[in-house]
Formats: structure tokens, C-alpha cells, sequence
């Protein structure tokens, strides 16, 4: 049978990708650069959120992530991490709440790891004894990451603004729900969500297509198993967030803090999500960046200690945006935020800052192509959400000034806020939230 390929080029940028539809049903995408180090990874379109199998049953918290641990384990007793470094090959895997991803990166036996992260991959392993050892394992990743106060800070932050969404939930699940995982519950959500129609290999690297296709035809199947779409659950949200402060202690010198904002408003088309991300994306720079107004006010003040970090998570299920930092009174800080975007949805946005900030934005897009592990995790995330990579300049260039500001005042409501806060030990929780 003859191969497909598609070709996918960027006049701006000089970059061109493959995209080959494997005889397995597997998409294989090949970004050549001339790089020392060859970057690649599969993955699968399954994450934390996913966790309804075929006839209804909801999974327990933690399979996605039971799955991928589970999976370097072999039938003939070898771990494929120890057959990576036995090559060279740097390996590791994760999971995140919309996918699971497999990887490595190389500067020489290209050919041997890929070879084995396709086997791996495609042939699971479990048996009771390995489940019962692997959730011992698990067990203490989940104690670590209650003790770390800045992931205790994060997915406090999340209770507070979901109230059903399983995004709320730990990655890793609980002692308790991964206690419920079974080798029959593994096999079941493996054939659910890692059939190759829904899964991607991405390589970037100093190959070329065909080298990556040959090694393809010899460890995959030759033709494409019987595969049906995953049930995707939906789950409704109230457009207001669940709390409004949630205190917690930790191993903290001083209070550190995640504001929340829940995004309801999610475009259904992938051309308007990539679009939404990008005005947040400016409206960070704009508003929340270490050379903005805010943040010297906040700083000159001493209300905050340096550094802020702020982020946007849109899915084609749930989005939100967080702003995470250290503070003697968080709660403070949090009041003088609101105030700050209050005022700026009165008064207005610059238009010329607009402009710097979408600059900076196009920028880093195009800065984006200086490494293979970069451009292989940022082409997934186009794949998955089946928008298009080089398309994203465009998308850049044609945002409009009205478009931010609109966005801006609809977004930034606060009914959609929650401020989790992690204290030291020893601090006394303040109940009043500085209305």
C-alpha cells in the first residue's frame, strides 16, 4: 500500500513537518531540524479528566497516571528505561490532565530508541503482583505531593473554583482510589484511550521522514485494529467559582499564594480557542508581567516577594488562568489585584502596550523553533487540539486591540475568583477576605 504524506510549511519561518497516517492507524509527524539532539515522543490522547470507559463506569482517580508508570514495565521481566540508557537515550514519560506522553532525546542509536518506544508503548504487561508493587511506589509519589505546600497551593486553588470537573483532582489520584486499580481495569483503559487512532508520534530532530516510517513499519502493526472513539465526559460547571478563599499550612517560611479565575466562556471551535489563548497569553504580559505597573506597585509596597508566575490552561473541556507568588498577607495582595484590573476595566487598556505585548508574543512563537524538545511538546499540543502550528504567526498578527479589551472585561469577573493560600505552621488562618 502506498504511503500518504502531507506536507506542512512555513514561508515566515523556513520550517516544513510530515504528517505520514500509518498503516495502523498511528498519525506520524517528522519535523527535521539540523540539531544535535533528537527529540521525540508518543503520546497518547488521554489524560487525568479521562476517565469513563465504554459502558459508563467512572475510573478511579489515578489511572492515567498508573498507566504510564506501568507501562515501562515488560512481559520478560526488563524495565525499558534501563534499555534507554543502555542506548544513550535519555527517557522519561508524564501525565497531564488532557494527555499522556512517552519520550526520549538522543544524540546517537536513534533507531534502537525509537524501536523501543514504540514496543513499550504497545505492548502493556500487568499482573497483580506488578499493580500491588507499582501502588506502593505511587502511594509515596502521593504522599510527597501533599507535603510539597506549592502543589497543596495549586490544587487548592482548583477546589476552589471547580466543583465537579475531575481537573480539581490530583494527577496521581489518592491512596485510597489507586488502591482500586487492577490489572483488568489497566488492560480495559488501555484499550479505551490508547488505540493509535488517538494517540501521535512526534519527531523533530536531524531525521528524515522515511528513516522514522522504516523504523515504524517494523515494531507497528501493518494494518489498523477495529477502534472506537473514547466517550469524552462532559461535566457542567456554574459560571461563579466554588469558594472564595481556601486557607491551608505547610512547610512554608512565608505564605505563598495562587489566585484562580475559572473560564466558562470556551470556544467549541479550535480556531477560536488558539486564538483565546493568545489574548491571554498578551493580556499576561500586559497586566501581570515583572516590568508591569502592577507588579512594581505591589512590589514597591513590599506586599510581595519577588517573582510572579502566571499561567493559562485552555482545553477543549475547561480552561482557567492562575497567578501564583509569596506574600506576608495574601489576602491583601489579592484585594489590590482586584482593585487594579477593576480600574483597568474603567479607565481601559493602552493600546500601545497592546502592541509591545503582542510583539514580545510573536517573538517568543518564533523563538519557539531553537530546540527539538520545544517544538515536539508545542506541535502535540497543536495536534491534539487539531489547530494548526504554523498558523499560530497568523493568529498573532491579525489580534485586535478590541478584541483584548473585550476579552479583558469579560473575563477578569469577580464571582469567577479564588485565592488559595498555603500558611506556615505556626500562623494563625485569617478568615476576613479584605472586601
Amino acid at each position: 500500500m502506498k504511503r500518504e504524506t502531507k506536507w506542512f510549511e512555513s514561508d515566515l519561518l523556513g520550517e516544513r513537518y510530515s504528517l505520514t497516517r500509518h498503516r495502523s492507524g498511528l498519525p506520524i509527524y517528522v519535523f527535521p531540524k539540523k540539531l544535535t539532539t533528537t527529540y521525540a515522543l508518543l503520546a497518547a490522547d488521554f489524560g487525568s479528566v479521562d476517565n469513563v470507559l465504554p459502558n459508563g463506569e467512572i475510573m478511579p482517580d489515578g489511572v492515567a497516571h498508573f498507566l504510564e508508570h506501568k507501562l515501562f514495565s515488560n512481559a520478560d521481566g526488563s524495565d525499558s528505561f534501563e534499555r534507554f540508557s543502555a542506548f544513550g537515550a535519555d527517557a522519561n514519560a508524564y501525565t497531564a490532565e488532557s494527555r499522556t506522553v512517552y519520550l526520549f532525546s538522543c544524540t546517537e542509536r536513534f533507531a534502537d530508541s525509537l524501536a523501543e518506544l514504540l514496543d513499550f508503548v504497545t505492548h502493556p504487561y500487568f499482573t497483580p503482583e506488578t499493580v500491588q508493587k507499582e501502588q506502593g511506589i505511587i502511594a509515596e509519589e502521593i504522599r510527597m505531593c501533599l507535603d510539597n505546600p506549592y502543589n497543596a497551593c495549586f490544587y487548592g486553588m482548583l477546589a476552589g473554583l471547580y466543583e465537579k470537573h475531575p481537573v480539581k483532582n490530583e494527577i496521581c489520584g489518592s491512596e485510597r482510589s489507586i488502591g482500586e486499580i487492577t490489572p483488568e481495569l489497566l488492560y480495559r483503559a488501555y484499550q479505551t484511550y490508547y488505540g493509535l487512532p488517538n494517540m501521535a508520534l512526534i519527531v523533530c530532530g536531524n531525521v528524515d521522514t522515511e528513516t522514522v516510517l522504516e523504523i515504524a513499519d517494523r515494531h507497528l502493526p501493518q494494518s489498523a485494529a477495529p477502534y472506537e472513539e473514547p466517550v469524552r465526559r462532559v461535566t457542567v460547571e456554574k459560571p461563579a467559582a466554588v469558594t472564595r478563599l481556601s486557607v491551608r499550612h505547610g512547610q512554608v517560611a512565608k505564605p505563598i499564594f495562587c489566585i484562580g479565575v475559572k473560564d466558562t466562556g470556551l470556544p467549541a471551535s479550535p480556531e477560536e480557542r488558539t486564538e483565546r489563548d493568545v489574548l491571554l497569553s498578551v493580556l499576561n504580559e500586559m497586566l501581570f508581567s515583572p516590568a508591569g505597573e502592577l507588579y512594581n506597585r505591589l512590589y514597591d509596597a513590599n506586599m510581595i516577594s519577588p517573582g510572579l508566575s502566571t499561567d493559562y490552561v485552555l482545553t477543549r473541556d475547561f480552561g482557567f488562568w492562575y497567578l501564583v507568588g509569596e506574600a506576608d498577607d495574601p489576602q491583601a495582595v489579592f484585594a489590590e489585584i482586584e482593585r487594579y484590573v477593576e480600574e483597568k476595566q474603567k479607565t481601559g487598556l493602552d493600546p500601545a502596550d497592546f502592541e509591545r505585548c503582542r510583539r514580545i508574543e510573536y517573538a517568543e512563537y518564533i523563538k519557539g523553533f531553537d530546540a527539538t524538545e520545544e517544538i515536539a511538546n508545542t506541535l502535540l499540543s497543536f495536534v491534539f487540539e487539531k489547530s494548526d502550528y504554523f498558523g499560530y504567526a497568523d493568529v498573532v498578527r491579525r489580534l485586535s486591540f478590541e478584541k483584548a479589551e473585550r476579552l479583558f472585561r469579560q473575563f477578569f469577573r469577580p464571582e469567577a475568583c479564588t485565592l488559595s493560600v498555603v500558611l506556615p505552621w505556626d500562623a494563625p488562618d485569617k478568615e476576613n477576605t479584605h472586601e
